[in-house]
């Protein structure tokens, strides 16, 4: 739970700046590419989080890997979670800045779950609806779970819709067994 609040206080922080600088975007996309560069290389977060290293020696290793590839304020804003022993937190820093910035930008993340993998066309359609539907830009997470047969389930935030075979299979199941007793 600790973590959790001190990773949205980061995040806000960091957020924040960017909304100021109107680089809520571009901040994004850095923390992403910071975040999968380093989870790509496990040894590099064990030598960022582990408390025997000096600070010195950790912000030498992100001067190497970052110094001019990142925003001034993103690059120092990662040197501040090595001074504050938070690196560990990068992860969930990147999660809560990523769901301000879509709420700041009226976009929904919805999860979609299909039985194989969607095509551009099929992915631009459900865009497009749920779209339509809620109002507001949508971008997709997607994922495949051949157990659904057909169709897809979407989930956005709380609303979880679902138009899969294994789905609508269900559900006549279950109306059978109601009519049958």
């Amino acid at each position: 739970m600790l973590n959790v609040q001190l990773a949205r206080k980061y995040s806000n922080a960091i957020f924040e700046i960017a909304q100021e600088e109107g680089k809520l975007e571009a901040y994004g996309e850095e923390l992403k590419s910071v975040r999968e560069g380093l989870e790509s290389v496990p040894q590099a977060i064990a030598f960022l989080t582990n408390p025997q290293i000096e600070t010195k020696t950790k912000k030498d290793l992100l001067k190497k890997l970052f110094d001019g590839e990142l925003s001034r304020n993103v690059y120092h804003f990662l040197l501040l979670l090595v001074d504050k022993h938070r690196f560990a937190l990068i992860g969930a820093i990147e999660d809560e800045y990523r769901a301000l910035s879509n709420k700041a930008r009226g976009i929904l993340i919805a999860d979609v779950t299909t039985a194989s993998p969607a095509s551009a066309a099929q992915q631009k359609r459900i865009r497009e609806k749920l779209a339509q539907v809620t109002g507001k830009k949508v971008e997709l997470r997607l994922h495949e779970n051949a157990a659904l047969i057909g169709g897809a389930v979407v989930k956005i935030g709380d609303r979880r819709i679902d138009g899969s075979v294994a789905g609508r299979l269900e559900t006549m199941r279950k109306e059978l067994l109601v009519k049958t007793m």
